[in-house]
């Protein structure tokens, strides 16, 4: 009944004649400004279809995804479900198979198709943001949940010449840093606790590009994952968090290249968008619509 509710309360009927509706799904998901770039491209197309956002909990996932195969051609999956989502679909990528986590699926005809854009966006944006073309460029990020499963396996498939994992559980580094390490043996895998300062610099002094990828700075007074006083100017700092956030400022003070997630975000969108209209959006305006929409 809840989940039924909450389709109701977001106008998710059955579907009904030619309108298309997409959503993404998060805990929390309050903050998405995924709807205004989407709506904005549906629009400049003149596509019939509408996109929104949808709080969906860990108990309600299940439901949620079954409902959606009758009232949706597709959503996004943001945290915490990108990786509990793969089990409720009928099949996905293979990349996806490898690096367990999916961010975009599609429905066709009942079935749901898992895929994930992370990568591509995170690649993208890093090339856009910096001119940096990302071959033989070596990069760290500061946490490993599953985006950072799927954009380090992607990054290393096309070229990038080795990544760090750094995070407070390093356990989780560790088996991060192995798996990568199994399917591209031949590139640079490490991994540090991130309260480990000296193995930190270490890894800091041979990389390009640090990528937070953390759920700090969310939430307003959120400290920076990584102390300032191990920034480097040499290095270009990009947050996959699409405000202004601790860690940015920090790489400001430091006289650092930065970058935060809205790029990353439009790119993943315009992919995503891709997959399920078969059309790209015209270049910008998913862009544009993100640095416009209300919100921090």
């Amino acid at each position: 009944m809840l989940t039924e509710r909450l389709f109701l309360e977001e106008g998710l009927v059955l579907k009904n004649g030619n309108k298309r509706r997409y959503v993404v799904i998060g805990d929390p998901v309050g903050h998405s400004k995924s709807p205004a770039m989407h709506n904005a491209a549906f629009a400049a197309l003149g596509l019939d279809a509408e996109y929104s956002a949808v709080h969906v909990k860990a108990g309600s996932l299940p439901d949620f995804i079954e409902r959606s195969r009758e009232t949706l051609d597709g959503f996004n999956v943001t945290v915490p479900h990108k990786e509990h989502v793969i089990p409720f679909l009928d099949e996905i990528s293979p990349e996806c198979r490898e690096t367990g986590s999916v961010n975009t699926v599609k429905n066709t005809d009942g079935r749901l198709h898992g895929d994930s854009t992370d990568g591509y966006g995170l690649a993208s944006a890093l090339e856009e943001e910096f001119g940096m073309d990302l071959r033989g460029k070596k990069v760290l990020f500061l946490g490993c949940g599953g985006t950072v499963h799927a954009v380090a396996h992607y990054l290393l498939r096309t070229g990038c010449g080795g990544v760090s994992i750094v995070n407070r559980t390093v356990e989780k580094a560790s088996v991060l840093a192995g798996f990568l390490a199994g399917h591209f043996p031949s590139v640079d895998v490490d991994f540090a606790d991130l309260a480990d300062k000296i193995k930190l610099g270490m890894l800091l002094d041979s990389t390009d590009v640090v990528v937070q990828a953390t759920s700090l700075g969310l939430k307003d007074g959120d400290p920076s994952p990584l102390d300032e006083d191990l920034m480097r100017p040499g290095i270009c700092m990009f947050d996959t968090i699409y405000r202004r956030t601790a860690f940015l400022s920090a790489a400001a003070r430091r006289g650092c290249r930065r970058a935060g997630g809205e790029r990353m975000l439009a790119k993943q969108g315009e992919k995503s968008f891709e997959i399920w209209t078969g059309q790209r959006p015209p270049e910008g305006v998913m862009l544009e619509a993100l640095r416009i929409a209300p919100g921090t």
